[in-house]
């Protein structure tokens, strides 16, 4: 790239955080922002006052983003109950403005929560992300519908991500990690 390739690469970068800290700030606000009100090649979204208004947290929120086709961001770093995302250089407008509207409807279904047309404990949030095999199943009990949990905006109807499984107890987890690697030995 170069040092002129890299300037600009990074100014991209910058860009693109900054575009879209300022769409999504109207959901979710942004922490971290210098005296010009800008951030720099990330953005952080602060969703911790969601825990208190609607029982969501930052990993329902993360994991629905799945459903949406979204990687789940960085969650809790640099401060716990936030969301950091990083827009690359290469991403075109078309797909920053694609997550810009997966957040804006987020932050709708958990309105819905907050305003309690949705429950606290059984809505897309809490339940994501939705597996094909959990939204093919022959019994459906919660109270939104298989589309609103699989194709939650209209591009998912052409290209679905199917997550291969859904909610684990993330903490669990890291406490009881189980390689299923071989052992080193088999390597050499």
């Amino acid at each position: 790239m170069g040092a002129q390739g890299l300037t600009h690469a990074t100014k991209i970068a910058i860009l693109s955080a900054n575009y879209l800290a300022k769409q999504i700030e109207r959901g979710f606000p942004v922490v971290y922002k210098g005296k010009r009100g800008r951030v720099a090649h990330e953005c952080i979204f602060d969703v911790r006052a969601l825990k208190k208004t609607a029982g969501i947290e930052v990993d329902d929120i993360a994991k629905r983003l799945m459903d949406y086709g979204f990687h789940a961001p960085t969650m809790s770093f640099p401060i716990a109950g936030t969301l950091m995302v990083e827009p690359t250089e290469s991403e075109p407008l078309e797909e920053l403005d694609r997550f810009v509207t997966a957040m804006a409807s987020i932050r709708e279904e958990v309105r819905a929560v907050e305003e309690g047309r949705l429950p606290r404990d059984d809505n897309p949030l809490k339940n994501a992300p939705h597996t094909a095999a959990a939204v093919t199943a022959a019994e459906w009990t919660h109270p939104y519908s298989r589309e609103v949990a699989a194709f939650p905006a209209p591009w998912t109807h052409a290209r679905k991500f199917w997550p291969a499984v859904g909610r684990v107890n993330n903490a669990f987890g890291d406490r009881h990690l189980v390689c299923s690697c071989p052992p080193v030995s088999e390597y050499e």
